[in-house]
């Protein structure tokens, strides 16, 4: 599942048939000492959730991942890691899927939608003591079903592309995110942060990598655009 990219920097991979939730197995990871770079894959959990502790259901068929990672970044700068996870997971589906915007995008801060319906959630949590800051990023990728019933449009991978996998979705989100944590690349200027804060909550309009540069652009008003550059995957092959 985890492809060279990711092995070769250092990233590891534990399967479990299934868990409560692979985010409480990563966090009991990092009390058990784990220096990071850990991604834990359930083939089901019984006790997943997303933001807000909303449940996610959680069946066979689909991608439940959390990733650890001890010291990533400075803790100022945790809250762009979300920023650039979610547009990793955009790179990984939009690889598997040949999809491309506007029938893929992302939905800030934390949402897939494939044509305007949610695929996927991304979650991260972080946590400090004993002179560690780590940050567990969970992932719930809708591969093979999706919930019914759920007060928004949801959609599956396969209902799009019905050869996708989960070794290979999770290959791809692996590489993109390791190459993202290798390389450093963080907004880091105040004026250049600002704008990204300031969507918050708004739908992103566009998402195209070209040249290894993400362009996104999120509307501030009806009548003001801004455009941020994050240099995500220069370090991927």
């Amino acid at each position: 599942m985890l492809g060279d990219f990711a092995r070769a920097a250092g990233y590891r991979l534990i399967i479990r048939d299934e868990v409560g939730s692979t985010m409480e197995e990563a966090r009991r990871a990092l009390h058990q000492g784990d220096p990071g770079l850990l991604w834990i894959v359930a083939r089901s959990q019984n006790a997943g959730r997303g933001r807000h502790g909303r449940h996610w259901t959680s069946p066979p068929g689909n991608l439940y991942a959390s990733l650890l990672l001890v010291n990533p970044c400075e803790p100022a700068l945790a809250p762009q890691l979300g920023f650039v996870a979610g547009l990793a997971l955009h790179d990984a589906a939009a690889r598997v899927t040949g999809l491309t915007a506007p029938r893929l995008a992302l939905k800030w801060p934390n949402d897939l939608l494939v044509y305007g319906a949610k695929c996927s959630g991304l979650l991260l949590e972080g946590e400090s003591g004993a002179g560690r800051f780590a940050v567990i990023a969970g992932l719930g990728i809708n591969i093979a079903s999706c919930a019914q019933g759920t007060p928004y449009p949801a959609s599956f991978l396969r209902a799009h592309a019905p050869d996708v996998t989960i070794e290979a979705v999770l290959e791809e989100a692996g590489a993109s995110l390791a190459g993202v944590v290798r390389a450093q690349y963080f907004v880091t200027d105040r004026a250049y942060c600002e704008p990204v804060l300031a969507v918050c909550g708004e739908v992103f309009r566009e998402v195209r990598p070209a040249a290894g540069i993400y362009v996104v652009t999120g509307l501030l008003k009806p009548e003001m655009k801004v455009e941020i550059e994050v240099t995500a995957r220069l370090a991927r092959p």
